[in-house]
């Protein structure tokens, strides 16, 4: 069930703290790497923030690897608001920024592969991705025993003419 009154925007400096927020939640269940204030508020343009009323109710981020290669992470989404659509608005919504960047493949690392199969991504190896293990992975407290499933999508967005790119090369 999607719910209409929800906009997807890219957030604002003034959105940083609601982003720590709902994100810290997601982090402390081992969900996803936390992320400290001055990480957001550096990279707040990467972010996009689903809002009702004037409150932020979600979140996620884009990080480019290459010209053609980025990551949708940090997606958090308050419990409120899970199930009604809004984690999918903001994986479109980073996608589409995405394609409009050229860029054309983007991949995740989650625990709910589920929900991104739904969205048409499908499930890769993780060694296909040797630049996020060294950014980020190395800071992680499980990277020796890491459970989350990599997934990818080629994207449509600002590919027309144009090869697709392999994530290897």
């Amino acid at each position: 069930m999607i719910t209409t009154d929800i906009t997807i925007r890219t957030a604002r400096l003034a959105d940083a703290e609601a982003i720590g927020g709902i994100t810290s939640l997601y982090a402390e269940k081992g969900y996803i790497l936390k992320r400290a204030p001055e990480n957001i508020i550096e990279n707040i343009r990467n972010f996009f923030v689903a809002e009702q009323n004037g409150s932020v109710i979600g979140s996620c981020a884009i990080s480019f690897f290459t010209l053609h290669l980025a990551e949708i992470r940090t997606l958090a989404v308050i419990d409120t608001f899970k199930r009604r659509g809004v984690g999918s608005m903001l994986v479109r919504k980073a996608e589409e920024v995405l394609g409009e960047e050229g860029v054309t493949t983007a991949f995740v690392l989650t625990l709910s592969p589920d929900f991104f199969l739904s969205l048409g991504y499908r499930e890769v190896s993780k060694e296909m991705f040797p630049q996020k293990i060294w950014r980020d992975c190395t800071n992680c407290p499980k990277l020796m025993a890491c459970d989350e499933i990599a997934m990818i999508k080629e994207l449509d967005g600002g590919t027309v003419g144009r090869k697709k790119w392999n994530v290897l090369g």
